[in-house]
C-alpha cells in the first residue's frame, strides 16, 4: 500500500529494522531513489502483496492497497480492470481497450486476458500515476503498473517459498529458487504459483432450461484451479553483455462472475440480506471458465560504456473460454410485465490471441548532470474470438442456439520516443520526454448470428479499421530543497487510440466506435524524508481528457462505446512510513478525487426491461425508439466517472515483541476503506457502494534472521459483504470474497 516498505522492503536493507531503508524503483527505466523521482509512483513490496494474496486473491489483491489505484472484474479472474486516478473502462467486451497498461518484466500485457496473468515471486510493484508514454511500452492516459519478478542471481544460491491454507480448502504456494549454474556467467530462477480453492456457491435451481433439465447442486461453483511456473536464464557471457531469457505458462480453470440477480433492491444500494453462498441460475452451466496462456521474452544489454543499448523481445498466446449466467438467475423467476424475460447465458471463447512486441532502447550511463535515452517500438495483437449469447425475449423460452459470432480483431502500433533530464542548476533538475505513435485496430465479422430460420439477419458493417497517430510529451522539474525534502512537477500529455466494439453482432447490431481520446494532466507534490522513522510524500493533481471514451450498456445489456466531449478531474495522494516507537510501523495512503463528464448532448441508456425502469435515476431522461422498442436515456452531463472512488484510504500496521533467541512473535493488520462509487454513468440510488472497508490480521512468529515464518491470518475478517459491481437490467450484483481464515508458513535462504 503506498509506499510500503520497512528496512526489510528496500533494496539494501538497513542495519536498523526500526529505520526505513530506501525504496528504489525504476520508473525512469534506471535505478533511482523513489525520493529522486519527479513523478508520483506508489510502491508495494514483494512481500506484502503475498500477504495481501494469502487468502487466495489474485491480482486484484492491489486495488486500494495504493492511492489512486482501483481494480474490478465482472468477468472473473481472467478480466481484471484496472483505474488510476479514476480513468480506467468499464467494457467486459474481450477485446476493450484499456487506459492502465500492465508491464509485467519489462514487456506490456495489452489484451485484457493478458493482463489477468498472475504475478508471483514478486520483487516489487511500481504503480505510475498519470500519462506515460515516453518510455514505457504502448501509450497509456492514465498510467502503468509495473511487476518486476525476482531474478537469477549470479554469485549465490538462494530460494523463496509462502504458503497457506484457509477456509473453503483454500491453497497458495507462492516460491522461487536459483543461482549460478556457472559462477558470475550463468544463472537460473524457477519460480511458481499454485492457488486452489474448493466450489463453495450452491446451485438450487431446478428445472427447465436450454441446456436441458438442471437439477439443484451443492458447492456448484466459486471455487478455481491456477497453476504458473517461470523459467529464466540469466547470462552475462563479458563485463559488457548481459542476457535475460525467460518462459512461462500458465494453466487455469475456475468460475467466472457469479451475478445474483434481483439482489439489489429499488430505491437502495443495501445487499446485506442476498446470501452470498447461493444462487439459482439456470444457464451457463454453473459459470465455468478456463485459459491456458504461455509467453516468453529475451532481454539483452549491451554497455558501449558512455550509453548501453538493450532489445526486448517477447511473445505472448493464450487460448480459453468463460460462460456465465449473465442475468444471473431463471429467467421465469423474473417476469417483466408478466412475462418471463432475460438472457440466458453467454460465452467468449479467445481461439488463439498471439502478441508480439519489440522495443529497442539506447539509454546513457554514469551520474552526470545530463542523463538521455530513446529508442522505437512496435507492438502487434492478433486474436480470432467467438462471442455467443442464448436470449430469451418475451415469451420465446429456447433462445437461438446459433446466435453466436465470430471476429477476428488485429492491433498494430509503432512508436519512437525519448527521454531527455538535465541537472541545469544544483539541485534543479529538468526532465523532458516525447513520442510519436501510431495506433491501428481492425475488426472483421468472419460469421455471422443466424435468425430461427437459419439465415443470418446482419445488416451491418463486416470489417472495421481505424487508425490515427499523435504525439505525446511530459515535461518535469525537481528542486532538492535538502537532501531529504524535494518539490517536484510534470505536465504530461497523453493519448489512447481509436477502439471497436464488436460483440455487438451477437444481436445482429452494427459495431461501435470511438474515436482517440486525450489527457493533458499537470500534477505536483513533494517527498520528504523527515527522519530516519518518518517518510511523508504527496501529490495533487488535475487532468482533463478530450472525446473520452465511454461504454455504456444498450437495451441488450450489451456494451456500446462512444465518445463524450471531455472528462475533467481533481485530487490527491498523500503516502506515509513511519516507526514512532521502536518496533512499530505504520503506513498509510489516502487518495481524494473529484470526476466529472462534461457533456449535454451525451446521453446513456438506463435499467430497463421493455421499456420498463427497473432502477431509481436521477437524471434528466428521454425515450426513444430503439428496434421497436422504447428506450430510456440518461443524460449524463456532470456525473462521475464509472468506478472512481471519491476517496481510499489504506492503512498497515505491525508491532514486533523481540524474544532472547532474536526471533520475535509479531502481529500485523491492514484495512482499506473506499468511499462514494457509481458502477455506472448514470445517477442512481442502486448502483453504488459507499465507506465499504476490508480488513486484514496476521499473528505469527519470526524465526531470527527471518529465516521462516508461522503465521494464523484472517482476509475479509470482519466478512463485509461490498458491492463491487452491477448488471443493471436485472438488478443483479457482485459481490467480493467471504471471509478467509487460515494458516501460512514462509521461509527464504
Amino acid at each position: 500500500m503506498g509506499t510500503v516498505a520497512r528496512a526489510q522492503d528496500a533494496t539494501a536493507p538497513a542495519a536498523d529494522e526500526s529505520q526505513l531503508g530506501d525504496i528504489v524503483v525504476t520508473a525512469e527505466r534506471r535505478s533511482e531513489n523513489l525520493q529522486k523521482v519527479p513523478l508520483s509512483v506508489g510502491v508495494v513490496a514483494g512481500d506484502k502483496l503475498r500477504d495481501f494474496q494469502s487468502g487466495g486473491d489474485d491480482i486484484l489483491a492491489l486495488s486500494g492497497r495504493v492511492p489512486g489505484l482501483y481494480a474490478e472484474t465482472t468477468t472473473g479472474r481472467i478480466f481484471p480492470r484496472f483505474y488510476i486516478r479514476g480513468l480506467g473502462n468499464i467494457d467486459f467486451y474481450l477485446g476493450a481497450s484499456q487506459p492502465v497498461s500492465i508491464i509485467q518484466d519489462d514487456v506490456v500485457l495489452e489484451h485484457v486476458v493478458l493482463k489477468s496473468n498472475p504475478v508471483f515471486d514478486m520483487s516489487q510493484v511500481e504503480v505510475l500515476r498519470g500519462p506515460q508514454g515516453s518510455l514505457f511500452g504502448r501509450n497509456t492516459t492514465a498510467g502503468i503498473i509495473k511487476f518486476d519478478s525476482i531474478k537469477p542471481n549470479l554469485t549465490t544460491y538462494e530460494g523463496r517459498a509462502s504458503a497457506s491454507y484457509g477456509s473453503y480448502n483454500t491453497v497458495t504456494f507462492d516460491g522461487g529458487v536459483g543461482g549460478p549454474l556457472i559462477q558470475d556467467k550463468l544463472a537460473f530462477r524457477v519460480s511458481a504459483l499454485y492457488q486452489h480453492r474448493d466450489d463453495w456457491v450452491d446451485n438450487v435451481y431446478v428445472g427447465p432450461s436450454a441446456d436441458g433439465t438442471v437439477s439443484p447442486k451443492k458447492d456448484a461453483m466459486g471455487g478455481y484451479n491456477e497453476r504458473d511456473v517461470r523459467v529464466q536464464l540469466l547470462a552475462t557471457p563479458n563485463e559488457q553483455t548481459s542476457i535475460l531469457l525467460s518462459g512461462h505458462a500458465r494453466s487455469y480453470d475456475g468460475t467466472s462472475t457469479i451475478f445474483h440477480r434481483a439482489a439489489i433492491k429499488k430505491g437502495s444500494n443495501d445487499v446485506s440480506n442476498e446470501p452470498r453462498t447461493v444462487i439459482a441460475l439456470d444457464e451457463g452451466r454453473n459459470n465455468p471458465q478456463a485459459y491456458d496462456t504461455y509467453g516468453s521474452s529475451l532481454k539483452a544489454t549491451y554497455d558501449f560504456g558512455p550509453v548501453t543499448l538493450t532489445s526486448i523481445t517477447a511473445y505472448e498466446t493464450t487460448s480459453g473460454y468463460s460462460r456465465g449466467d449473465t442475468d444471473g438467475g431463471a429467467a421465469a423467476n423474473f417476469p417483466v410485465k408478466g412475462v418471463a424475460n432475460g438472457f440466458g447465458q453467454s460465452q467468449g471463447q479467445i481461439r488463439d490471441l498471439d502478441q508480439w512486441t519489440q522495443e529497442v532502447r539506447l539509454s546513457s550511463n554514469g551520474d552526470s548532470g545530463l542523463k538521455y535515452q530513446f529508442g522505437g517500438m512496435y507492438f502487434d495483437s492478433r486474436d480470432t474470438t467467438d462471442f455467443y449469447q442464448r436470449a430469451y425475449f418475451l415469451t420465446t423460452a429456447a433462445g437461438n442456439p446459433n446466435n453466436w459470432v465470430r471476429l477476428h480483431n488485429i492491433n498494430t502500433s509503432w512508436a519512437l520516443f525519448g527521454q531527455l533530464s538535465y541537472e541545469i542548476l544544483p539541485n534543479l533538475t529538468l526532465t523532458g520526454g516525447g513520442r510519436i505513435t501510431r495506433d491501428t485496430k481492425s475488426t472483421r465479422l468472419l460469421k455471422t448470428a443466424d435468425s430461427a430460420a437459419g439465415v443470418s439477419s446482419y445488416r451491418g458493417r463486416r470489417y472495421v479499421r481505424l487508425s490515427d497517430s499523435k504525439p505525446s510529451w511530459d515535461a518535469s522539474a525537481l528542486y532538492e530543497v535538502s537532501p531529504d525534502f524535494s518539490l517536484y512537477a510534470r505536465v504530461a500529455k497523453g493519448f489512447r487510440g481509436p477502439t471497436i466494439q464488436g460483440r455487438s453482432a451477437v444481436f445482429n447490431s452494427d459495431f461501435t466506435t470511438a474515436d482517440s481520446e486525450t489527457i493533458l494532466s499537470w500534477e505536483a507534490g513533494f517527498k520528504s524524508q523527515i527522519s530516519n522513522t518518518l517518510r511523508f510524500n504527496a501529490s495533487a493533481f488535475t487532468y482533463t481528457v478530450k472525446d473520452i471514451q465511454l461504454n455504456g450498456n444498450d437495451s441488450n445489456g450489451n456494451g456500446v462505446l462512444f465518445n463524450a466531449d471531455k472528462a475533467k478531474a481533481y485530487g490527491m495522494e498523500a503516502e506515509l512510513d513511519w516507526a514512532p516507537i521502536e518496533n512499530l510501523s505504520i503506513s498509510a495512503g489516502l487518495s481524494l478525487l473529484h470526476s466529472e463528464i462534461k457533456d449535454k448532448r451525451v446521453y446513456a441508456q438506463v435499467c430497463a426491461l421493455n421499456g420498463v425502469v427497473v432502477c431509481t435515476v436521477g437524471n434528466p431522461t428521454i425515450t426513444v425508439p430503439v428496434f421497436g422498442q422504447p428506450a430510456v436515456f440518461a443524460q449524463i452531463d456532470g456525473e462521475p466517472l464509472p468506478n472512481a472512488p471519491e476517496y481510499n484510504l489504506n492503512l498497515t500496521a505491525r508491532y514486533d515483541i523481540p524474544l532472547g533467541n532474536g526471533g520475535k512473535v509479531f502481529a500485523a493488520t491492514d484495512w482499506n476503506m473506499q468511499g462514494k462509487t457509481s458502477f455506472v454513468l448514470y445517477d442512481t440510488k442502486e448502483f453504488t457502494s459507499k465507506n465499504s472497508f476490508e480488513g486484514g490480521l496476521k499473528i505469527g512468529y519470526a524465526a531470527p534472521d527471518n529465516a521462516y515464518e508461522f503465521a494464523v491470518f484472517a482476509r475479509n475478517i470482519t466478512n463485509e459483504k461490498n458491492l463491487k459491481g452491477v448488471i443493471e437490467n436485472y438488478m443483479a450484483a457482485v459481490f467480493n470474497d467471504p471471509r478467509v481464515i487460515g494458516v501460512s508458513l514462509s521461509g527464504k535462504f
